[in-house]
């Protein structure tokens, strides 16, 4: 119970400070595995794409967001960060920068913008290995 409340106390930290916790409190927020900051290894879940209604709008690294562009939300790898996001289904990949936090849906470990998502045939959700350059 208290580490419930915990991640979900953590959790609201990082939406209410727009992605400004310290890393330690995202990294204890997240439930993800394997592609953070210092590690070279995979990670794998589910990814979705963002971007109705944010065109235009702050990022958590403090740019203006743009669906055109190849950029991605991810909770703990560091701004500027280069990623690989292979589509498990078709085996399209596409390199994204991360210059956002997020996902904040659970079960999800990578938000691409509409461009990042078109370029690798994802429409809502899908499975995606990620690798970190």
């Amino acid at each position: 119970m208290v580490s419930t409340i915990r991640r979900a106390l953590v959790a609201l930290t990082v939406i209410v400070l727009g992605g400004f916790a310290t890393p330690e409190a995202q990294a204890r927020g997240a439930r993800t595995h394997g592609v953070h900051a210092g590690h070279h290894q995979g990670q794998s879940g589910v990814a979705s794409w963002y971007g109705p209604g944010f065109q235009g709008r702050r990022t958590a690294n403090g740019e203006r967001f743009n669906t055109h562009a190849l950029t991605a939300a991810h909770r703990t790898l560091p701004f500027g960060t280069k990623v690989r996001v292979t589509n498990r289904l078709n085996g399209r990949s596409v390199v994204v920068r991360i210059n956002d936090r997020g996902p904040f849906v659970g079960g999800r470990v990578i938000d691409l913008s509409n461009a990042s998502a078109r370029a690798i045939g994802v429409a809502g959700t899908a499975r995606v290995s990620l690798a970190r350059l």
